[in-house]
């Protein structure tokens, strides 16, 4: 993708040659007057009249000419859909450089999402160290970033917006996913224990270009996407990605329809502007509960990861539905404000079977007798959940000189509100039909009489101010400070009528130094806190109607971490390092005195590793990706759980965290063998880790090969050959008490690409 700012010429041959090279640009901005600032939105002049006192003086009005801007190089190879690596990131907010920011982070850029055909999101999680995945009973993920719960997708983001909880993701319009480690509520917000997620949609630029790709791969997968950019003025452009996919996986269907137009205008200018709008509707078969055997404490899965045993009336269908508003006033070189609206409705409608073993020739079915005549029940559960959410985002960064030092600054003003519906106990009456191990997707189906669904309501609003100031001690030395104020209400009722309600309020401080000695060397030390509110699930939880635990305050965690960042083999490559201890010291615990009625601030834990991120060339042919999390060190530190006399049951005090796996790494590594030939091949490792809820098992570890060729026969066309899981390796990927997802089969994908 050509640098969003770039303005080349008209010809085929220098359009060719910027999109290439990615060509220094100089921008003049437009001229300004009192009729410009006009046009900035009420929450951006009210930012920016709090800010800019601090860091500049504002042309006036009577001003007519402003100083020109120059758009940083960007030379072959930065691009994200040019390069492995990546030196740039926005989920700092504001655009900053990777070694600028005190904190682990791995961007997986579209050069990698397309090389591994990762077209699912959880695919690009799950090719991302340190993270795991609890199987939801009803089927929604419960995504764990270093052990610490990314709390139901709540800490995934959008262009650095919270994005919905509910629905299936899809990379047809993502420029490149990015993963910030570690607490971060004072740039976020509530959540990210564990860190946050955050998905960085594609954007116009100055150039018209287009790319088709189209993919053929087992389970009968058929794969379009198109990425069509015009460049509709001097300063303007319109990009459309659209995409649709149909597979029957072995039974387990899946159908998908997305389209994302984006305009933007000012390009460059002072007053840049964009509008966009993105559906996705998903429609398939859930596959995620397979019932597992035990073997010397280990889990063992023996049903192959294709097979559905489910019901064809079974379904999960999602949907997302979204418009933002976007617009940067810059009133120089250094200094901007962002102001963002978006609103949108997320939907999740799942209806679907959890499978267990029956009897097998009339006895208790165990793994010496499983055949293909062992009989396999079918137990419904169902779940719908509706949000309509309303987010409303001002960011102001900016550089000035104060007091002998330079300064730079971060602030902002988010607001957040959303009206959610759930049904999360929606199944309706059991089937009488058992299917047997031997005839998976026989075909069967259920019908639906369950009628209206009867839901919860749960209603939430966010507001967060924030400030942090990076300031130059030396030209080497850099210290950060940051502050937030988070004021978060909710109200929940139950179908019976009963409601709670919850506010807090809350303070996130950020401190952290950054040693720079040279331009290849960045070393950093830093604290930041996170905090969770009650509220998070959408619901008080316990579900007891005269439940207190609307009163329960915030869970509370910190993190400190100190690190590196250099840059390798002559700036072709960068390597971070960092060591961690993150620790939730006010977690919910269920209080013994009061059985479910109330939950109390008891309950501690922590995670103690080291991180290891390397992306970029070794040498010009050949291009590496590694992510590696190392975590020795996970416990309960403290719970209100008592051991059963099994020593079965929930993890207590001394445990080891559950999903918490020691190692768990990513790797992908490509050669250009020939000048129109590349090879690529990778894998993916997970250590040992126990489910939450069955302290006494562990899921073994696992390690899948993927591998990939392309032939390029021109500048506008290639074909590349995919095969993920190359061993067909049988593993558990999502685990929960009692059941477990399968990872994906052997998969074989051909696509050919072709731009013009």
């Amino acid at each position: 993708m050509a640098h969003p700012s770039a303005r080349p010429a008209r010809t085929k041959k220098s359009r060719q040659s910027t999109a290439k090279n990615h060509s220094a640009v100089v921008s003049s901005l437009t001229p300004t007057s009192s009729c410009d600032r006009a046009l900035l939105p009420l929450g951006a002049l009210m930012l920016a009249a709090s800010v800019s006192g601090w860091a500049q003086t504002v042309p006036s009005a009577t001003e007519k000419t402003l100083g020109t801007v120059i758009v940083k190089e960007k030379t072959e190879g930065t691009s994200s859909k040019a390069t492995l690596r990546a030196t740039e990131t926005g989920i700092g907010k504001g655009t900053q450089a990777l070694r600028d920011i005190p904190q682990s982070v791995t961007v997986m850029t579209e050069r990698l999402i397309d090389d591994r055909n990762l077209d699912d999101f959880r695919e690009v999680l799950r090719t991302t160290a340190g993270v795991t995945f609890q199987a939801g009973e009803t089927g929604e993920e419960d995504v764990r970033l270093r052990g610490f719960s990314l709390g139901l997708a709540g800490d995934i983001y959008t262009d650095g917006m919270r994005d919905g909880a509910l629905y299936e993701r899809d990379t047809f319009n993502n420029d490149r996913v990015e993963v910030l480690k570690g607490s971060a509520s004072m740039l976020f917000g509530k959540g990210s224990t564990g860190g946050i997620v955050n998905q960085v949609n594609k954007q116009p630029f100055l150039m018209d270009q287009h790319e088709v790709n189209y993919t053929l791969g087992t389970g009968k997968e058929h794969r379009l996407t198109g990425d069509f950019n015009l460049k509709t003025g001097e300063e303007s452009a319109l990009r459309i990605n659209a995409m649709v996919h149909e597979a029957d996986n072995y039974g387990a269907t899946s159908s998908k329809r997305g389209i994302a137009p984006t305009y933007r205008w000012g390009i460059g200018t002072r007053d840049e502007f964009s509008i966009g709008l993105y559906h996705l509707d998903i429609k398939g078969r859930p596959n995620y509960s397979h019932p597992w055997f035990i073997q010397d404490g280990l889990i063992v899965p023996t049903l192959p990861a294709r097979n559905y045993y489910g019901f064809d009336s079974d379904y999960l269908n999602t949907s997302a539905t979204y418009g933002t508003v976007s617009h940067t006033h810059r009133f120089d070189q250094d200094s901007q404000v962002t102001t963002r609206l978006r609103h949108g409705r997320y939907k999740r409608d799942l209806w679907a079977s959890v499978i267990r073993f029956g009897q097998t020739n009339g006895a208790p079915t165990a793994i010496n007798n499983l055949s293909d005549s062992t009989v396999v029940a079918r137990t419904p559960k169902g779940r719908i959940g509706i949000s309509d959410t309303t987010q409303f985002q001002s960011d102001y960064t900016g550089s000035f000189d104060a007091l002998g030092k330079k300064h730079s600054l971060i602030a902002g003003v988010d607001y957040y509100q959303e009206d959610a519906k759930r049904a999360n106990s929606f199944a309706g009456t059991a089937s009488t039909l058992t299917s047997t191990v031997g005839t998976p997707n026989n075909g069967d189906s259920r019908t639906d009489t369950r009628g209206e669904a009867p839901f919860n309501t749960f209603d939430a609003r966010n507001l967060g101010l924030y400030v942090q100031d990076t300031v130059a001690v030396t030209s080497t030395l850099k210290l950060i400070g940051g502050l937030r104020y988070d004021n978060f209400k909710a109200s929940y009722q139950t179908t019976a009528g009963v409601g709670h309600e919850s506010s807090d309020g809350l303070w996130s401080p950020r401190l952290g130094a950054l040693f720079q000695p040279d331009d290849n060397t960045s070393y950093y030390a830093l604290f930041g806190t996170s905090f969770n509110t009650s509220g998070d699930t959408y619901q008080f939880t316990p579900g007891n109607p005269s439940s207190k635990d609307a009163n329960t305050g915030p869970e509370k965690s910190r993190n400190i971490e100190v690190g590196g960042k250099f840059e390798l083999f002559e700036k072709r490559a960068s390597l971070g390092v960092s060591l961690f201890h993150s620790e939730k010291y006010n977690e919910r615990n269920t209080d013994p005195d009061t059985a479910s009625a109330q939950n109390v601030l008891s309950g501690k834990r922590h995670a103690t590793g080291m991180e290891f991120n390397l992306a970029g060339r070794i040498t010009p042919k050949w291009e590496v990706f590694y992510n590696h999390t190392w975590i020795p060190e996970a416990k309960i530190d403290e719970s209100n759980v008592v051991p059963n006399a099994a020593g079965t049951g929930a993890q207590v005090r001394g445990d080891r965290s559950a999903l918490t796996p020691k190692h768990s790494a990513s790797l992908w590594t490509t050669y250009q063998v020939m000048p129109k030939l590349r090879l690529g091949g990778g894998l993916t490792y997970r250590g040992k880790q126990s489910p939450e809820g069955a302290r006494h098992l562990q899921a073994d570890s696992f390690t899948t090969f993927d591998a990939m060729a392309e032939y390029t026969f021109s500048d506008s066309t290639s074909l590349k050959l995919n095969v993920a899981n190359l061993t067909n390796e049988l593993y558990a990927d999502s685990l929960y008490r009692g059941f477990y997802a399968p990872g994906a089969a052997r998969a074989v994908q051909l696509t050919l690409k072709t731009l013009f």
